[in-house]
């Protein structure tokens, strides 16, 4: 036997000293931790370089991706010079209280800070910088200005670095002054090199520096720094510490999995980083498998914890934008709204020009809980929806969904009394999923089409389904030509596809009234029509 794995199985599992760490910010010595790598601004330097040369900053990422962690310990790291004199203050709780209370908070916790590190490094003046800050009072952004003009005659070859946590917890009515207080003091003292107020940097969820106020941007003068999520390196780090206190090796496609599921997401990683330690494979020195994580990803899935319910939140105000996103490789783009506020919460990101969900296990989790809000059956069973030849039956398929929608009350697809398309085609789309939900195939809805834009393209064993909604409110007959004729001349010719099928949900037919599937040949293209009873009784 070989020497290494003869001393592998002489090794026993010990107890972790440390955990994986999901609630709050990270203390190395009680919980496994990281350095972010790639924290960069638009020149490519590091925050340290930035903070070194004087610049102001302002960093945005979601809740729970490892702001305030790396926040402290690039506070500590600064104190590791004892020409730095940093600050970090936290806004959370500040968002309702009054102006005179805004300041006075600031004063308590920045004057705290301030005289104790000063202490610490046995200024010269602190005696006399003592006496200022006991007679001078933070009562508005004037004062606050004040502040670090009168410190910058005080204090020499010091230099004051103010981080601010959650920021987005600002007063409202002081935003402006505030900001446009730091922006004068940043170009007053920019070309000065002994200046006291020396880097600031201001971290939120939202990006600050878009932040409109007047028609302008009072903080266009801060470095954009993105917080990126754990690299493969930083998974292979993280677990490694956990290994080396217990003996328990991951394995590396069990660490790319992880990788793979969470996309790098710090509380995913972590979570299910605890999951497979405690629930999956505890107390052993067997290796963390793929097929482990497979198991901790579906009992994440299953979890009900504050992480994904403040996501669920913020996800069900834009549900319609971020179903799309899920399955239209919608085009990214910073200047929508929805995106905009999506991204800010953590849920999407821009990968290659394309907006897409942030990671696989938001993308499941929400998804489904979206779907299942349709009460859509998730039994529904591929073998007995498909043909002998492999094909699935989308005659059956539909027959079944246009039953669904007589169960489940026609006023799901209603919006101020009128039909609803994207209700019916929301809902359509929640039934074909679960056809494909085991990566059997792929559904998207509305895609782009050589002559216009499919409303829902499913993709099953390599065939293509390609299948048209609409709304009849008056003439059916005129519906059903209209939707033949963009079925067969535009999606099936540009698809090079035969066969499609068109769902018109006819609100001018009572909800219950069955309608037998008819047959249009269009050429050598074969268009299958459902016409669907969504017409009110009352």
């Amino acid at each position: 036997m070989p020497e290494k794995q003869l001393k592998q199985n002489n090794k026993k599992y010990q107890k972790p000293k440390r955990i994986f760490e999901s609630s709050g910010s990270v203390v190395p010595e009680q919980a496994y931790y990281v350095p972010l790598d790639n924290v960069i601004n638009s020149y490519k330097q590091e925050i340290k370089t930035m903070v070194d040369q004087g610049r102001y900053f302002s960093m945005f990422a979601p809740r729970q991706s490892g702001k305030t962690t790396f926040l402290y310990h690039l506070f500590k790291e600064l104190h590791k010079d004892q020409m730095y004199a940093a600050v970090l203050l936290n806004f959370q709780k500040y968002r309702t209280i009054s102006i005179e209370q805004f300041y006075a908070q600031i004063q308590k916790y920045l004057y705290r800070q301030l005289t104790d590190r000063l202490t610490a490094l046995n200024c010269e003046k602190l005696d006399e910088i003592t006496s200022f800050l006991d007679q001078h009072r933070l009562t508005d952004h004037l004062s606050f200005g004040d502040l670090f003009e009168k410190l910058n005659r005080i204090i020499e070859y010091k230099k004051i670095v103010i981080f601010i946590d959650e920021f987005d917890g600002i007063p409202r009515e002081e935003l402006e002054n505030f900001l446009t207080t730091l922006r004068d003091l940043y170009l007053e003292y920019k070309g000065v090199k002994q200046k006291t107020l020396y880097s600031v940097g201001l971290i939120g969820i939202r990006n600050i520096t878009k932040l409109i106020v007047g028609g302008v941007s009072p903080f266009n003068i801060a470095d954009q720094v993105e917080l990126p999520p754990f690299s493969l390196e930083n998974l292979h780090d993280l677990y490694a510490q956990y290994t080396t206190e217990t003996n328990q090796p991951f394995s590396e496609a069990a660490v790319k999995k992880v990788y793979e599921a969470t996309a790098g997401q710090p509380w995913l990683v972590n979570r299910l980083g605890t999951i497979l330690t405690l629930d999956i494979k505890p107390g052993t020195i067997e290796p963390i498998e793929e097929q482990d994580v497979n198991k901790a990803v579906r009992r994440l899935l299953r979890e009900r914890n504050v992480h994904f319910d403040n996501l669920y939140e913020k996800a069900k105000l834009y549900k319609e934008t971020f179903v799309k996103i899920v399955f239209d490789h919608v085009t990214y783009n910073p200047d929508d709204e929805d995106q905009t506020w999506l991204e800010q919460y953590g849920l999407i990101k821009n990968k290659d020009e394309k907006a897409v969900v942030a990671n696989h296990i938001y993308k499941e989790r929400y998804i489904g809980t979206f779907f299942h809000e349709a009460k859509v059956p998730e039994d529904l069973s591929i073998t007995s929806h498909s043909l002998p030849d492999g094909k699935l039956d989308m005659e059956r398929i539909l027959l079944d969904f246009e039953q669904y929608i007589a169960q489940i009350g026609v006023r799901a697809l209603y919006s101020k009394d009128k039909p609803y398309e994207k209700t019916g085609q929301f809902l359509l789309t929640a039934w074909l999923y679960q056809f494909v939900r085991d990566g059997a195939g792929d559904l998207r809805y509305e895609v782009p089409s050589g002559l216009g834009r499919m409303d829902i393209l499913l993709s099953h064993r390599g065939r293509k389904y390609i299948i048209e909604t609409k709304v009849n409110r008056r003439n059916l007959s005129r519906t059903l030509n209209e939707g033949i004729k963009q079925v067969a001349g535009k999606y099936l010719a540009t698809e090079s596809a035969h066969e499609g099928y068109l769902i018109i949900f006819d609100a001018r037919t009572p909800v219950g009234e069955e309608c037998e599937p008819q047959y249009h040949q269009v050429g050598k293209k074969k268009v299958t029509s459902f016409v669907i009873a969504v017409g009110r009784s009352d």
